[in-house]
């Protein structure tokens, strides 16, 4: 119908004409409640906005001698933020002459992806690079 038309039907209505689609031929509009048009958009916006944070990426260091009691702490703080949909990022820096004692490394972090099974997915096998042992995990539930 003629954009007039549409004008006067709005009016009749107490309503608003809004432009849905301008680059099609002819435009498209709609007769809809303004205000109700700019909530509705902006509450999709924040959902949005809402789903966004799962980018995020939160980071555990363990070290190679770390006392059950310290670890298990990481553990549950590891499992909190993947369960709130957050990447993890585990790493393990070697100090000094701890490099002697790599296998003591490598057997943590192996022992913290069994712990964190259910929770995260580990992106890769832990690897050695330079001084730190360093595994990625995504949150499991997705």
């Amino acid at each position: 119908m003629t954009f007039t038309r549409g004008l006067e039907l709005a009016k009749q209505g107490g309503l608003d004409l809004a432009l849905v689609a301008d680059n099609a031929t002819p435009p498209v509009c709609r007769v809809v409640n303004f205000g109700k048009l700019i909530y509705e958009q902006k509450r999709k916006e924040k959902d949005q906005r809402k789903l966004q944070h799962a980018h995020k990426v939160k980071e555990i260091k363990f070290g190679c001698n770390i006392d059950p009691h310290d670890y298990q702490i990481k553990i549950n703080h590891a499992i909190e933020f993947l369960d709130k949909s957050y990447k993890l990022k585990t790493s393990m820096m070697f100090k000094g002459r701890e490099m002697a004692h790599k296998e003591l490394g490598f057997g943590i972090m192996e022992k913290v992806v069994k712990d964190l099974e259910g929770h995260g997915i580990a992106e890769n096998t832990p690897k050695l690079m330079g001084r730190s042992i360093i595994i990625n995990f995504n949150p499991a539930h997705h």
